[in-house]
C-alpha cells in the first residue's frame, strides 16, 4: 500500500505520479467504452451493448479499488496542495473513487441492469393502432391530430414500455441505494449529488424558488392554453386530460399561434447549424462530419453529444426531420459540442472537460432556445424581415411559454425522483399524477394506475441527471444576460447581434469553456457571468423582462 509523505513537495510528486499511473488505466478504456456506447446507440446491436456493459463494469470496478482510495483519503487528511490543478484533480478523483466502494459484484450486477434497460429503451416502438411506431410519430400525432380519441391511444401508447420495465428500474433503484448505504449516505439520491458537487438542501432552495417565483406566470398561462384547447376540442377546460396536450409529458410548449415548423420545411437542418455556429465564432464543419443526424432501424431515438477522447473525436446523434423541434435540437446538441471543442487541450487528462453537467447544459439550452427567437429565424432561416419583425413577439412569447412549460416539467421530475430514492416502496403511481397536478396543473386520466413515470428514460438511464437541465437554463439566462449587457452592449439592436456575433463565441470560449474542471461549477458561473447562480434572471426572462 502507498504511504503518504510528510511534506508538500513529496506529497505533490507522489500524487502527480499516483495520477499519471491512473490515467493510463481509465484514459484508453474510457475511449473503448466511449466507442462502444456510440455503436450500440448508432445500431441497437446487441453485441455492442454487451461491449459497452463489459467495458463500463470494467472502468467502475478501477475505481472500487480500496487501496488507492486510502491513498486518496490520506492525502487529503495530510494537508492541502499549494498546486491549484493537482488539489483540484485530487478532489475529483475522491469522489471518483468514493463512489464507487463497493463490491465488484455488486457493480456489474447494477451494469448490466443499467445497459439493459438502456437497450429496451432504444429498440422499443410503441404499438399503435396495430402497428409498430416511433417516437417522432407518437409527438406528431398530439401536435397535430384533432381527434381526441386517437390522441389518447397515442398518449397511451407513448406508456407502454412503462409497463415492460417497470420491475427491472425498481431493481435497479433498490440496488443503487444499497449500495449508497454501504458508503454510508441516506439513499443513492442524496450520494449522487453529494460526490458531484452538489448541495441537496441547495438544489430544492432554488427549485423552491422557481416553484414560488413562476407560479403566477405558469396559473395565467395554464388557464389561457387550458381554454384554447378546450375550443379546439370541443370540451370544458376540467375535461382536458394529458394526451390534449403537445406531446407525452406536456414539456413542449404548443406554438402561440405561429406555425415555425413551416420555417424549416425542406430545409438541411444541418447547413443552417454550420452557418449560425460559424457567425457567433465556432467552426463545427469537423463536429458535422462525425455526427449520425438521421433516423435508421435499431438506432436510438433521442439526441445527445459524446466527447470520445476529450480531444478533438466529438459526436452528436440526432434523428433529424425538417421542423423546429430538431432545429431547436440541433442547436442544442452543438452547444455541448463547441464546450467540448474548446476545452484547453494543454490541461490534464482528468481536468478536460466541461466543469459540470449543469454548465454544458446551459451552453446546449443558451443555444437550443435560439430556433424560436425572432431575430434568429430572421438571420439564418430566411424568415422576411416584416413577417419576422410580425411574429417577434409572438415568437417571444414562444420562448418564455417553453421555458416556463419546461420548468414546472422540470419540477415534477427533480420531485419524483429524489421520492423514488427516499422510498421505492411507496405508491409511485400515485405520487406521479400527484407531482403533475401539483406543479403541471395536468388532471390524471380517470381511474389509471400505471407507472406512467417509467416512460421517462432518465429514470433508468440516466439517473440523479434531470437537475442539471434546470439550473443549466438558469445558467443560460444568467449568460444570455451578462453577454447582452455587459459585452453586446444591449440596446434596441441587442438579439440582431447576439446571433451574429462572433462577440458571443469569444465570450464563451475565454470565460466558460476553456477552463474545463480547473474551478468547480460555482467558480465557473462567478468567472463566467460575475455572479452565483439564481433564479432571478431565467425568472425575469420568464416574465419578459429580457
Amino acid at each position: 500500500m502507498e504511504t503518504v509523505p510528510l511534506t508538500e513537495q513529496d506529497r505533490a510528486r507522489a500524487l502527480s505520479e499516483f495520477i499519471e499511473r491512473v490515467v493510463a488505466g481509465i484514459e484508453p478504456l474510457q475511449l473503448e467504452l466511449n466507442q462502444a456506447v456510440w455503436n450500440a446507440n448508432i445500431t441497437g446491436d446487441p453485441a455492442h451493448e454487451a461491449e459497452s456493459a463489459r467495458l463500463d463494469a470494467r472502468l467502475r470496478t478501477l475505481f472500487s479499488a480500496r487501496e488507492p482510495y486510502r491513498f486518496l483519503c490520506g492525502m487529503v487528511e495530510a494537508g492541502g496542495l499549494s498546486d491549484p490543478l493537482l488539489a483540484r484533480q485530487l478532489a475529483l478523483l475522491l469522489n471518483s473513487y468514493r463512489a464507487h466502494q463497493i463490491a465488484p459484484a455488486m457493480i456489474e450486477r447494477m451494469v448490466k441492469l443499467e445497459k439493459k434497460l438502456e437497450s429496451r429503451f432504444n429498440n422499443f416502438r410503441a404499438l399503435l393502432d396495430g402497428e409498430r411506431v416511433g417516437d417522432n410519430a407518437l409527438r406528431q400525432v398530439l401536435r397535430e391530430s384533432e381527434d381526441s380519441a386517437g390522441r389518447r391511444r397515442a398518449w397511451e401508447a407513448s406508456k407502454q414500455i412503462g409497463s415492460e420495465v417497470v420491475e427491472e428500474l425498481v431493481e435497479l433503484v433498490g440496488l443503487r441505494n444499497q449500495a449508497a448505504r454501504e458508503l454510508g449516505f441516506d439513499n443513492y439520491y442524496s450520494m449522487m449529488l453529494t460526490l458531484d458537487e452538489l448541495d441537496e438542501r441547495e438544489l430544492f432552495a432554488l427549485l423552491d424558488d422557481l416553484d414560488r417565483g413562476t407560479r403566477p406566470l405558469w396559473d395565467r398561462y395554464k388557464s389561457d392554453l387550458d381554454g384554447r384547447l378546450a375550443r379546439r376540442f370541443g370540451v370544458e377546460p376540467a375535461a382536458l386530460r394529458p394526451w390534449h396536450y403537445a406531446d407525452p409529458f406536456f414539456q413542449e410548449a404548443p406554438a402561440s399561434g405561429v406555425d415555425l415548423d413551416r420555417f424549416f420545411d425542406g430545409r438541411r437542418l444541418e447547413d443552417l447549424t454550420e452557418r449560425f455556429y460559424h457567425a457567433v465564432g465556432f467552426e463545427i464543419r469537423d463536429l458535422l462530419a462525425r455526427a449520425d443526424l438521421y433516423e435508421k432501424p435499431g438506432k436510438s431515438q433521442h439526441a445527445f453529444c459524446l466527447a470520445m477522447d476529450r480531444r478533438d473525436d466529438i459526436r452528436v446523434l440526432c434523428n433529424l426531420r425538417a421542423n423546429e423541434y430538431w432545429m431547436g435540437t440541433m442547436l442544442h446538441e452543438f452547444g455541448h459540442a463547441v464546450y467540448d471543442q474548446h476545452v484547453d487541450r494543454a490541461l490534464p487528462f482528468l481536468l478536460r472537460a466541461p466543469a459540470h453537467i449543469l454548465t454544458t447544459e446551459a451552453s446546449a439550452m443558451l443555444f437550443g432556445r435560439l430556433s424560436k427567437n425572432a431575430a434568429w429565424l430572421e438571420r439564418w432561416a430566411g424568415v422576411p424581415a416584416d413577417e419576422a419583425r410580425a411574429a417577434g413577439e409572438a415568437c417571444a412569447r414562444t420562448v418564455r411559454d417553453q421555458l416556463l412549460v419546461q420548468t414546472r416539467w422540470m419540477l415534477v421530475m427533480c420531485a419524483m425522483e429524489r421520492a423514488l430514492y427516499r422510498d421505492p416502496a411507496q405508491d409511485l403511481n400515485a405520487l406521479w399524477w400527484d407531482l403533475v397536478e401539483r406543479f403541471q396543473s395536468v388532471r390524471r386520466p380517470d381511474g389509471r394506475d400505471a407507472p406512467d413515470w417509467v416512460s421517462k428514460l432518465h429514470f433508468s438511464v440516466a439517473p440523479v441527471y434531470y437537475h442539471n437541465y434546470m439550473l443549466g437554463e438558469m445558467m443560460a439566462s444568467q449568460l444570455q444576460s451578462h453577454i447582452q449587457r455587459e459585452v453586446l452592449g444591449d440596446g434596441p439592436e441587442v438579439w440582431a447581434r447576439y446571433v451574429s456575433s462572433p462577440e458571443v463565441g469569444r465570450t464563451l470560449i475565454e470565460r466558460l469553456y476553456r477552463g474545463g474542471k480547473t474551478e468547480d461549477w460555482r467558480g465557473t458561473l462567478r468567472r463566467a457571468t460575475g455572479g452565483a447562480l439564481s433564479a432571478a434572471a431565467f425568472v425575469d426572462e420568464l416574465a419578459g423582462g429580457s
